[in-house]
């Protein structure tokens, strides 16, 4: 959420800055000052009138010590109790008006993000070169099939397309993509490990931004709960509504979690093999810190997604997203996009984020810079390290042999058990 004395203190500034995300935010800009403006002379009557309240009160109680009538200033108090009360509900009104503007306002971006929709987007570095191949290198959803490591047709059997079913060796590697990704980022990279709750309520998903700009494409329960879209929801709530203390940042979780998402609105692209799912696999890792120290460690955990990439040994890109394809949250986005040789494109495999205060704000999670000190808001920032469905694209199209084998990273093959997967293994 954006704070106000922002929008307050450098209105133009703002509009300036949602002008860079697309049309349409301005009238809610200028709504929000209206707003704030009517809440502010609310706010400084009632006072006046508390001032006024407190005068005549004690006047009732000179009088009352004087054994004098205090009829007309007892009618006055009356009167200005009552306004008080219309006034302090008419303030209440405001602020829940004025709070549901903020939080449709999105992020403000940071001023090195590229202006523009995702052609604007600016590839920063590449690692890696794309593996050649002395055949034509088929696509992941043949390669699954014929080795047995995945089952489309009886995934979409038993839940809908976009739900896909890992047998035998696929599931194994599911498996273990998750204990590499794991031990890499606690060991190495010194992250707690979190197994948060699959469901959250509406204040989590509030308070991460998922509600109310992507309530589409989240699955609800009858009884009010979300499924989560990203482990980022309720690794972030946990400390919602909390006070950290300043030696404690940053504080760095990561968590493996499935991921549901409804993807609405995407019907009909990308829909072969693993490319767009409704349910898949994600280590995520979120990261509280400091605003000062905020750049340094958003380029921190975009270093700890890539590194996963390199241990696998997949080339790939990072992108830098433009305003027009950064989400509702974010004030600045990395993309890790992975070379897929069998479908002949880059595949997204991690977002990089820096949310600044906006989650924080939302969710009110705060921090004690010093002993005593004025308490502020923390930074908030995440990535996925790594997203499964496409790096096991990127795994299986990759390390594709002539034979029908795949040849698997050798960072993997202690967690899989074997160092190629061949038809009929398991």
């Amino acid at each position: 959420m954006i704070d106000i004395r922002v929008i307050r203190e450098a209105p133009d500034a703002v509009r300036a800055a949602l002008a860079r995300r697309g049309p349409g935010f301005a009238d809610r800009v200028e709504a929000a000052e209206r707003l704030d403006q009517r809440r502010r002379a609310l706010l400084g009557e009632a006072e006046q009138l508390k001032a006024r309240r407190n005068v005549e009160s004690g006047e009732v109680a000179r009088r009352k010590k004087a054994g004098e009538t205090a009829d007309v200033q007892r009618d006055e108090l009356k009167a200005l109790s009552d306004r008080i009360k219309t006034l302090d509900a008419e303030t209440a009104e405001v602020d829940r008006g004025l709070e549901e503007i903020l939080f449709q306002l999105p992020n403000l971006p940071l001023p090195d993000v590229p202006t523009g929709d995702a052609s604007a987007n600016t590839v920063v570095r590449t690692w890696g070169t794309p593996t050649e191949f002395a055949f034509l290198p088929r696509p992941h959803w043949e390669l699954g099939e014929a080795l047995g490591l995945l089952d489309l047709p009886t995934g979409a059997k038993i839940a809908g397309s976009g739900f896909p079913l890992f047998t035998g060796a696929g599931a194994r590697l599911v498996r273990s993509l998750a204990n590499f990704m794991l031990d890499l980022h606690t060991r190495e990279h010194g992250y707690l490990e979190i197994q948060p709750p699959f469901l959250v309520n509406a204040d989590s998903a509030r308070g991460t931004g998922q509600l109310p700009d992507h309530e589409q494409n989240m699955y609800v329960t009858a009884d009010g709960y979300y499924l989560i879209p990203t482990a980022e929801v309720p690794v972030t709530n946990i400390h919602r509504d909390d006070l950290l203390a300043g030696d404690r940042l940053p504080i760095g979780y990561a968590a493996y979690t499935p991921c549901f998402r409804r993807e609405a609105g995407a019907h009909g692209k990308d829909t072969r093999g693993l490319i767009r799912v409704h349910q898949f696999d994600k280590v995520e890792l979120v990261r509280f810190t400091r605003p000062d120290d905020s750049p340094a460690e958003h380029e921190r955990l975009l270093g700890h997604a890539e590194e996963v990439l390199r241990r696998l040994g997949l080339a790939y890109r990072v992108v830098l997203l433009a305003t027009g394809d950064i989400g509702f949250a974010s004030a600045k986005t990395y993309d890790l996009e992975v070379w897929a040789p069998g479908v002949g494109a880059w595949l997204e495999v991690s977002s990089a984020s820096t949310f600044t205060d906006f989650q924080a704000r939302r969710a009110n999670i705060r921090y004690r810079p010093a002993p005593g000190a004025k308490p502020a808001y923390v930074h908030t920032l995440n990535a996925s390290g790594l997203a499964f469905p496409r790096t096991i694209i990127a795994i299986l199209e990759t390390g594709q042999q002539a034979d029908g084998s795949v040849l698997l990273p050798e960072a993997l093959r202690p967690y899989v058990g074997v160092e190629r997967l061949i038809p009929g293994g398991r």
